[in-house]
């Protein structure tokens, strides 16, 4: 049977295949749309399978927060070209894997590949993602996701249009507009300055003897320091190790916003004694797009002489 241009190009706004590729399909299974569609999706996942050896190191990070702040999720989908990862296919396709990893119980991203896809019936997570790849042409990564649920409440930041994402979680009996704009808050001083602890209290004693060490030693080989007694020196290595803590938890390190120099938790304690709650920060996630990720170099001239080859 003749194929006609309207279903080529209804067949191509359906699946974003290209045109003598539609046309092809449809050719092939005697302009039957569905079957159609099949085809390409069969072609396409060939294709893709051939794309995964690609270094995805761009994409974007994405957040999805029920609407009581109880339950979030965090995701991150690696692509191999930032002008993919601004591509609204793909900002809607992340959107959609955070909202499932939201009701997801999966524990691994081995686990939540091979669950059913929840936005489109009668494939899994890890065929949709295949298919997203062979759509969009490049290779893409779901790399890691976390999920919160909590009896208090999570609030989440993005920044700089998915290169940052963050959630905050807290221990709170108020889930007013201050409470949540103080989270905010917090959410955006660990965008900037990227502690790895809530406290100190959160940092394994381990850690800190090690630390002290290390300070105990460079202050012995310190010639300024030859003729100080011990007690001099061992409060000069917790004055150091302090002021490292300081560095890395987020609790103690100096609120960016504020104008006196107070610590993010005097400033959180501040909005609890203004609204008259609780309100601890107990746990945040980070994820920041590509990190420790090795970034492909491109050598644009090897790669049009083997395209020609």
């Amino acid at each position: 049977m003749a194929i006609t241009a309207s279903q080529v190009k209804e067949l191509r706004e359906m699946t974003g295949a290209g045109m003598m590729d539609c046309k092809k399909a449809l050719t092939n299974t005697d302009g039957d749309m569905d079957k159609a569609v099949e085809w390409l999706r069969e072609n396409g996942l060939a294709k893709a399978a051939k794309k995964s050896g690609r270094i995805a190191a761009e994409g974007i990070v994405a957040v999805d927060v029920s609407e009581d702040g109880k339950v979030a999720s965090i995701v991150e989908v690696n692509s191999e070209t930032d002008f993919v990862a601004k591509n609204e296919q793909f900002q809607t396709y992340v959107a959609e894997v955070a909202a499932q990893v939201k009701t997801s119980s999966a524990a691994s991203v081995e686990e939540f590949m091979a669950e059913p896809w929840a936005a489109e019936a009668g494939q899994t997570v890890d065929e949709k993602l295949k298919a997203m790849i062979a759509k969009i042409g490049e290779n893409m990564n779901i790399r890691r996701f976390e999920k919160i649920e909590t009896t208090g409440l999570v609030v989440s930041y993005i920044h700089a249009g998915g290169k940052i994402g963050v959630l905050v979680e807290a221990d709170t009996d108020s889930s007013s507009d201050a409470v949540k704009e103080c989270l905010k808050n917090v959410a955006m001083q660990i965008a900037a300055l990227n502690p790895k602890y809530v406290s100190s209290d959160d940092v394994d004693e381990d850690y800190k003897e090690h630390e002290k060490h290390v300070l105990l030693e460079q202050a012995k080989n310190d010639p300024k320091n030859a003729n100080k007694p011990d007690n001099i020196i061992e409060k000069m290595i917790t004055g150091r190790l302090n002021k490292e803590l300081k560095e890395v938890c987020l609790m103690e390190q100096e609120y960016v916003k504020a104008e006196n120099k107070e610590s993010v938790g005097k400033y959180v304690e501040s909005v609890a004694k203004a609204e008259g709650c609780t309100l601890k920060v107990t746990n945040f996630v980070r994820f920041e797009t590509g990190e420790g990720l090795e970034k492909k170099e491109e050598d644009f001239a090897a790669e049009v002489a083997a395209q020609m080859q």
